[in-house]
């Protein structure tokens, strides 16, 4: 049923992707994430250290130093809010300008459907561009039977980890933490199975390690974004003897 859902929707928002904002430079028709001045997207997450789903909102922008401001709004044109200029991350690339990549997270607004929500981004010489992301308001589940499971404690390092597969999750990230030095010591690529192959020689002996499991259902997706639907489960942790 969810799977005809996202096909339903996805045939009707492509009939339905024209900006009504006046004034605003709208959306480009063949990818609305990006504009001129930067890239927008959402994503529906199920952290388990969160009570309830939550909404992570990003535009990465090398035009930093010429936004006045980024605000977020509904299918039905509601305010969510603006992004906070204060936090993002920074990315340098070779041979390119730096860049900002604004992360801000916000409370999923009472009733809050499936459609297009809106970023409507305000340079400093006044002109507005508008991006825009469509939206599938779902609970993606979280990682479960880790092996190795919670609290065990091994005679030798793992080779893998794994997990069972989760439902509409296409895409997996692992983050592996030396609960000794509380510091993260591993991330992994983008993985389309549920399994991480060790790098040898990572784990060591009389360590103890936590690890997560972040899953998501796309990526680079012309309508849904770098990904809609996501989770991270709570930290699992295991000795090595």
């Amino acid at each position: 049923m969810y799977k005809l859902k996202i096909l339903f929707l996805t045939v009707f928002v492509l009939f339905n992707t024209k900006a009504a904002w006046t004034g605003v430079i709208p959306a480009p028709d063949d990818d609305p994430h990006y504009t001129k001045v930067g890239f927008f997207d959402i994503h529906v997450c199920n952290w388990q250290d969160h009570k309830d789903l939550f909404f992570m909102i990003l535009f990465s922008t090398y035009e930093f130093k010429n936004i006045d401001k980024i605000e977020l709004f509904t299918p039905e044109k509601i305010r969510i809010g603006a992004l906070n200029s204060e936090k993002y991350r920074l990315v340098l690339e070779k041979k390119k300008p730096e860049k900002r990549v604004f992360i801000n997270t916000f409370d999923i607004p009472t009733n809050a459907g499936d459609g297009w929500y809106t970023s409507i981004i305000t340079m400093k010489d006044g002109k507005q561009y508008e991006a825009r992301d469509f939206v599938v308001v779902h609970k993606m589940g979280v990682a479960t039977d880790l092996n190795p499971p919670d609290k065990a404690v091994l005679d030798t390092p793992p080779a893998k980890l794994s997990w069972k597969a989760i439902p509409g999750a296409k895409h997996y990230q692992v983050f592996i933490k030396d609960s000794w030095e509380e510091r993260i010591i591993y991330s992994s690529k983008n993985l389309s199975k549920p399994e991480l192959v060790l790098p040898k020689g990572l784990l060591k002996h009389n360590g103890i390690y936590s690890w997560r499991v972040h899953a998501r259902d796309v990526n680079e997706n012309v309508l849904l974004g770098d990904f809609n639907h996501g989770s991270l489960n709570l930290p699992s942790t295991f000795t090595v003897d």
